[in-house]
């Protein structure tokens, strides 16, 4: 009997990336850490596979109290949280724009209410050939599809040209497009836009969206983990420039920037040109999050407005996080330095939690390293690794062990 609808969606029979975690963990029992690398997971964990969370921000919980954990937040997220938001994600780059702020449960929520909100059933969502798998999922689950434009040119630069052709043919097919540009510290390849791609990408949708109207979402989970706090937020002032036919909106992830993944703390920023569209996209985002999760966790939100309400706090996430963001890099580039060794690049690798590997054969490699027991993710165009969540040590065996594949 078949009683749950597809509507049009593909349901797998189990999440991919959760599985092969399982199949990690298993090995992981049965032979020891040691034996295993497990470079599936998208958390920041140390160099024996626990879970880091910042003492700086559980400083910030144990402030909390009990009817911080208990009582509902309002829909768009407590006043203090949102405030917070704002110097967490611009920093000294505060913005001149109506900036509105919605409480989402981490960042996925932010994609879900900005697909809902700024395109229509059948749309297309356009974002890069390399991106995070969940996209797919949000947009098929809203009757969406994804479209992607090619991320790199030949000699690894941003491929401005493809972006700026595959948004003026889906402009021109569907009147308006919703897109989701996911920087700095890419998932899944750890590329960050440089000013000089944000200039391309500014004047590319000034132009187009002329032709109709452009939603940009910069997808910034990862922002606090790309390089130095504040040279990586410089971007900001090109956002500023895009006209009034184009909404940048940001999806915030305290659940990355504070190791708090499990708290489902993030929220949907807003830039708008105009007070009238920042009232706007209040009253939509505030709506759809009515209708989906209702409102978010108050206890995450409390976390943050705690640790902007002290300076002294606020200090030491600073010196914390800059500590592990350090590690993931040089793991990252221990990485791309064991593969260069052997012959074989990585996609372009600036930061973040990922780095890939192109081949044809994705599914074929990465079942070939579970074998030698190194878990990876077979993506569209190549192999994901996870140096998040793996030693340098274990960085420099996986790279040993896919130049021999892949050569």
């Amino acid at each position: 009997m078949i009683i749950a609808q597809e509507n049009g969606r593909t349901i797998p029979k189990e999440d991919k990336i959760f599985a092969i975690n399982g199949r990690a963990k298993a090995m992981i029992a049965e032979k020891g850490q040691d034996a295993v690398v497990n470079a599936t997971i998208g958390a920041l964990l140390d160099d024996n596979g626990k879970l880091i969370v910042m003492e700086s921000v559980m400083d910030a919980i144990r402030m909390l109290t009990p009817a911080d954990y208990a009582e509902y937040a309002p829909i768009s997220g407590i006043p203090a949280f949102k405030e917070a938001v704002k110097k967490a994600l611009f920093g000294s780059h505060q913005t001149d724009r109506f900036v509105e702020v919605c409480a989402s449960p981490g960042g996925t929520g932010s994609l879900r209410n900005t697909i809902s909100n700024y395109s229509q059933p059948g749309d297309k969502i356009m974002t890069s050939d390399w991106f995070w798998a969940g996209y797919t999922t949000i947009v098929g689950e809203l009757g969406r599809s994804i479209a992607t434009y090619e991320l790199f040119t030949k000699d690894g630069a941003f491929n401005a040209e493809s972006f700026a052709e595959t948004a003026e043919k889906l402009v021109d097919e569907q009147g308006r497009l919703v897109i989701i540009l996911n920087t700095p510290a890419h998932n899944p390849t750890g590329y960050s836009l440089t000013d000089e791609d944000w200039d391309k990408v500014v004047e590319s949708l000034n132009r187009i969206s002329a032709k109709g109207p452009v939603t940009l979402l910069i997808d910034a989970a990862y922002i606090d983990f790309a390089g130095d706090e504040e040279e990586y937020r410089s971007f900001f002032k090109k956002v500023e420039l895009l006209n009034e036919h184009v909404l940048p909106l940001v999806a915030y992830s305290a659940s990355k920037t504070l190791t708090l993944y499990g708290m489902r703390t993030g929220a949907l920023v807003c830039m708008a040109p105009t007070a009238e569209i920042a009232e706007e996209f209040r009253r939509c985002a505030e709506y759809s999050s009515r209708g989906s999760w209702s409102n978010c966790v108050r206890a995450g939100q409390t976390v943050l407005a705690n640790i902007y309400a002290s300076d002294e706090l606020v200090e030491k996430v600073a010196r914390e996080r800059e500590y592990f963001r350090n590690m993931l890099i040089a793991r990252g580039k221990a990485f791309e330095a064991a593969l260069r060794e052997e012959g074989v690049e990585n996609v372009p690798f600036d930061a973040g939690f990922f780095t890939c590997i192109e081949h044809e054969d994705p599914n074929a490699i990465s079942a070939a390293l579970e074998e030698q027991g190194i878990f990876t993710v077979p993506l569209a165009k190549g192999v994901r690794v996870s140096v998040a969540s793996i030693s340098e040590e274990k960085c420099v065996k996986t790279a040993k062990a896919i130049a021999k594949l892949v050569k």
